[in-house]
């Protein structure tokens, strides 16, 4: 049983797990693919999310999948990791008991300890190895671009977020372990990085009693090699300014910033346990935009929250007019068990009246990236090719973070472009979502 299929479920981070699980077995000898459409192994690994319930729900239903596989004698064990087993590990084992074994978020490296313990030619124990800091991933990504974690938990406690009761505390990763990791990265070849924590602006206050992303990106920005670094999930209380200047000072950090609000409306905000008022959001967009001008925003909305009235909800339509984020994503609100809301609040917002909130701040939003990537028309911007796909080569410009942002499509027609090289493309058509181009220079 040397062939071991990998199915990574969730965000870039639980990614970013099975990436330094697949090195560490591919480092003793074991042959690794991820999310392979034919699964040729006797051993499969879920790792999965426990996040909101139709993530937990993928999660279950991946696992089933594997246990009817296992049923039909296509694959021998079955091993589950990640948020889901770190959350509900007893209901999972009672209810699921075909799994051979069970790991949370944080013991998975003990999985190869436990299958070489079994092997009588290869029964050393490899804790050491295991648990080392620095063992290095087997990135999944194409090989231009890959994530690059630098924390793990969250001391926020909003009031409907179950990643402190996953995750614990938040953990910094020492500054010089991450840039040893990046110089890693670009000694394979990785031109691009997107940092990501569960909030990634608290960096450092654990380690080094003060907040030091401003720090830690500057660093970064110096690995020779290294053309981009875009910034996931940051947190808009107790904003770490500095990290506005080290963009504007370095032109290899993405104009682009991930920052989730939920909410606009003072009741709301003040019910989420989000710290932070109404003014001092919309204060906080204009200091953001202001100080990088051109920047991107990327941020996530919540509906139908415990007790959002329909005036709550239109302050919300009428902040996301004024805003006009580059980059946004919404999802109704869903009860998640041992939080705060779900613990102190009724559900009480009707889950028809959830989606008919989330397809309206949908569509106001798909209006606003019409008219935003509208604007890019007629401008050259720096692409990089992703992939081929049908008709045409497919990249992004520093303000697209890969899968969720929009992309630029090159017609194939075009010259013989390299993947994972940067490109200057002129803006000749835009979509709500997507832009078209022509290559200007190679």
């Amino acid at each position: 049983m040397k062939t071991i299929d990998f199915i990574s479920l969730g965000c870039s981070k639980n990614l970013v797990d099975s990436e330094t699980l697949m090195g560490l077995f591919e480092s003793h000898g074991y042959r690794v693919t991820h999310d392979a459409d034919d699964p040729q192994g006797e051993i499969v690994v879920v790792n999965t999310c426990g996040f909101i319930a139709d993530a937990k729900e993928e999660s279950i239903n991946t696992i089933l999948e594997q246990v009817r596989r296992k049923s039909e004698g296509k694959l021998k064990r079955i091993y589950v990791m990640g948020c889901l087993s770190e959350r509900y590990l007893a209901d999972l084992e009672a209810e699921i008991p075909e799994v051979d074994g069970w790991y949370g978020k944080f013991n998975y490296r003990q999985l190869l300890d436990n299958l070489m313990a079994e092997s009588p030619k290869d029964g050393k124990a490899v804790a050491a190895s295991c648990n080392a800091a620095t063992a290095v991933r087997k990135l999944t990504t194409p090989s231009h671009y890959a994530y690059l974690k630098i924390s793990e938990g969250c001391d926020r406690h909003c009031a409907y977020c179950a990643i402190p009761l996953i995750t614990g505390h938040h953990q910094s990763r020492p500054m010089e372990e991450i840039l040893d990791e990046v110089r890693w990265m670009v000694s394979q070849g990785v031109k691009e990085v997107q940092v990501i924590a569960q909030e990634l602006t608290y960096y450092g206050q654990d380690l080094y009693g003060e907040q030091r992303i401003a720090q830690l990106v500057e660093q970064m920005s110096a690995i020779e090699g290294l053309e981009w670094i875009r910034l996931h999930y940051a947190y808009p209380t107790h904003f770490p300014w500095d990290l506005l200047r080290v963009m504007r000072d370095h032109p290899n950090v993405c104009n682009y910033l991930d920052v989730a609000l939920q909410h606009i409306s003072d009741h709301m905000l003040e019910r989420m346990h989000r710290h932070i008022s109404r003014q001092e959001t919309i204060s906080f967009v204009e200091r953001l935009r202001r100080e990088v001008p051109g920047i991107h925003l990327r941020t996530t909305l919540m509906v139908g929250f415990p007790g959002e009235t329909d005036e709550d909800f239109q302050e919300l339509l009428d902040f996301t007019r004024w805003a006009r984020f580059e980059r946004m994503g919404a999802f109704a609100y869903s009860e998640e068990d041992g939080t705060y809301a779900a613990e102190h609040y009724a559900d009480d917002v009707p889950d028809d009246v959830k989606q008919q909130r989330l397809l309206k701040l949908m569509s106001v939003q798909q209006q606003i990236s019409e008219e935003i990537e509208n604007q890019k028309v007629g401008q050259t911007l720096k692409v990089i090719i992703d992939r081929k796909e049908g008709d045409y080569y497919v990249g992004r410009t520093e303000y697209c973070s890969p899968e969720v942002d929009p992309e630029v499509l090159i017609y194939r027609e075009a010259d013989d472009l390299q993947l994972g090289h940067f490109y200057q493309v002129s803006m000749t058509e835009a979509e709500a979502f997507d832009l078209f181009g022509e290559i200007v220079s190679i």
